[in-house]
């Protein structure tokens, strides 16, 4: 019997930096913990100096399953 794959999951994960800095990063991942380890090698890959992560948090969690699962990042306004 073949093994049934797991369900992959689109998670959006917030980082805040020591200096107070907020990071939105989101990952493909088929588990919690793999996607907190994408995210920080993700990090990692995103800046110069390796930042000093105060918190990781997951925001949120859709299955890949459907059509049109996505995230909105709120980022900087424009004056």
């Amino acid at each position: 019997m073949a093994e049934e794959q797991a369900e992959s999951y689109l998670y959006k994960l917030e980082a805040v930096l020591e200096e107070g800095q907020l990071l939105t990063v989101v990952v493909i991942a088929k588990s919690d913990e793999r996607a907190f380890s994408t995210a920080e090698n993700n990090l990692l890959r995103h800046t110069i100096v390796p930042p000093k992560v105060k918190e990781l948090s997951l925001v949120e969690k859709k299955p890949l399953g459907r059509q049109g699962v996505g995230y909105v990042v709120e980022t900087s306004r424009f004056s």
